[in-house]
């Protein structure tokens, strides 16, 4: 070999290693990074319980310390990956790591409710900035072959994130205080900040499309006047009724500027495929009775049966370990069935999980009879659904429209979690006083009594009594508090079978049976359903 080709193989090998080197450090930092927005929406739900005790906290606060994270991400998650695409991924990594540290900080300092709600959508809005770069960053830094085993390791690392959130959470709150949960974010993203600065590359397309300010505007105060609206439901007056026309006329608007937008935010064109459109509905469903149901489990297993946070959070172990380990699995059985056999099976199964979930929850039931099979059968129910799902999204569009249509898909999701926490939450306190009214008259309880019960304020499973209340009085009426929360738990689990039930009906109507023809990159299919699944 000549010494002139020589050096050229020399310099191409160290050009090789260069770029395998840059590769590690930018997994690893769009891991750290993404990680800290997977673990933060899976231990904030075990925590609600004692920071509702820490703060004197309604229940309609809780619903916003949910709700006002999943409101700018799902709103914000597509034009989050728009701006990395126009403004660099790096940077706009970058923006949304530090937002939502310095979030985090104001969440685990704030001093009341209000406070912590205006933290948790500033995290929500870090959180719309950082999530869509970690694969944009991933996409343009493995090219070709290497890119699968890159796109493998991320999905396998936000799994295990899922697994460990909510029983690292429960230890956080059970060892130190509800806090924590916040205050671990800040290093995890001064670590990120420094590996980003340092080795990852810049990237962005040259030829992106202007960011659609408008229809980001429109659809996030449309779904934050929704919600609002729904929580403020079971108030006296007509705000509430105004607050939800609001919300749709905003939405509409949304809606008709979307249909004739230059770069619109949310394709339109994509719903004429009934098979799209259908899974997205199933997505909506689904999803809702998924975090419909989780909202209120940790009170239920805290409040009711008296578990530790620590227990409470590990009793999510089933479903996650069974969602990350089976996964893979079913992904590949769909792609030898095609999507519409698992994407009926699998909400049916996931409808039996929520309906046993909300019986077997009861302090008479014993754990491995009640709470532990409840959630393998909902384990087993979505990771049958989830992969599948990605898949017939996916094969519904053109590839080029596939990051789109994923994005579309993932803000759908949330866009479910929302609504359903703020549509159960508010229907579920109504239900639990009129049970725990019934209740109280059936054993013949005085009417001052009474009357004392029905002004006090009413918080999930528990109940704040006037001083001066017998103390055998007192503990009477928070056994028949938790004892009509129970039931309205047992109400919303046969609520969201339902809604699981509608998905699964919704996706034997709209998808087609038949073979998909297998995807071009089944590691990128994973990851993307463990994204959804997160």
């Amino acid at each position: 070999m000549s010494e002139a080709r020589l050096s050229e193989a020399r310099l191409s090998e160290a050009r090789s290693s260069e770029s395998r080197t840059t590769g590690r450090w930018v997994l690893a930092a769009t891991i750290l990074g993404s990680g800290m927005a997977f673990i933060d929406g899976s231990v904030v739900a075990v925590a609600l319980p004692s920071l509702q005790r820490a703060l004197h906290a309604d229940a309609g606060a809780m619903q916003w310390v949910v709700n006002g994270y999943t409101l700018m991400l799902g709103a914000l998650i597509l034009l989050g990956g728009a701006a990395g695409d126009r403004f660099g991924r790096r940077r706009v990594f970058m923006a949304g790591i530090a937002l939502f540290a310095l979030a985090s900080l104001a969440c685990g300092a704030a001093p009341n409710a209000p406070t912590l709600i205006l933290a948790r959508a500033v995290q929500g809005v870090g959180g719309a900035l950082m999530v869509p770069q970690s694969l944009a960053l991933i996409a343009a830094s493995f090219p070709g072959p290497a890119r699968g085993p890159a796109v493998g390791t991320w999905a396998a690392a936000a799994a295990l994130t899922t697994v460990i959130g909510p029983a690292l959470g429960g230890w956080l709150v059970q060892a130190a205080s509800w806090r924590a949960i916040f205050l671990i974010n800040p290093p995890l993203a001064a670590a990120t900040l420094w590996l980003t600065w340092r080795h990852v590359p810049e990237s962005r397309n040259p030829q992106a499309a202007p960011l659609d300010w408008r229809g980001a505007a429109l659809v996030t105060s449309g779904l934050a006047a929704l919600t609002w609206g729904a929580i403020a439901i079971a108030r006296p007056g007509m705000a509430a009724f105004a607050l939800i026309l609001l919300g749709l006329a905003l939405l509409a608007a949304f809606v008709a500027h979307e249909a004739h937008a230059r770069a619109p935010m949310v394709p339109l064109g994509l719903f004429r495929s009934p098979v799209f459109s259908g899974v997205n509905i199933a997505t909506l469903l689904l999803y809702a009775g998924l975090s419909g149901t989780l909202f209120f489990l940790p009170f239920a297993l805290i409040r009711l049966r008296g578990l530790s946070s620590a227990e409470a959070g590990a009793a999510f172990l089933p479903l996650t370990l069974l969602l990350a380990g089976l996964s893979r699995f079913t992904g590949a059985l769909a792609r030898r069935t095609g999507p519409r056999l698992p994407l009926v099976a699998g909400p049916a199964i996931a409808g039996v999980g929520f309906a046993w979930l909300g019986f077997g929850v009861s302090p008479g039931i014993a754990y491995v009879a009640g709470v532990l099979p409840a959630m393998v059968v909902l384990g087993i129910g979505m990771a049958v659904t989830i992969p599948p799902l990605t898949t017939a999204m996916l094969d519904a569009v053109a590839d080029r429209l596939s990051g789109t249509a994923s994005g579309i898909n993932n803000a759908v999701a949330r866009v479910a979690g929302l609504l359903a926490v703020a549509i159960l939450g508010s229907a579920a306190l109504p239900l639990q006083s009129h049970l725990l009214a019934q209740r109280l008259d059936s054993q013949g309880v005085a009417a001052s009594l009474r009357l004392a019960v029905a002004q006090s304020p009413a918080g999930y499973a528990e109940i704040t009594l006037p001083p001066g209340i017998p103390p055998a009085d007192a503990a009477m009426v928070a056994t028949a508090v938790k004892a009509a929360f129970q039931d309205s738990f047992a109400a919303i689990g046969l609520v969201c079978a339902g809604l699981a039930a509608a998905a699964a009906l919704c996706a034997a109507l709209t998808i087609p049976p038949g073979t998909r023809r297998p995807p071009p990159d089944a590691v990128a299919q994973a990851a993307l359903s463990a994204s959804d699944a997160s």
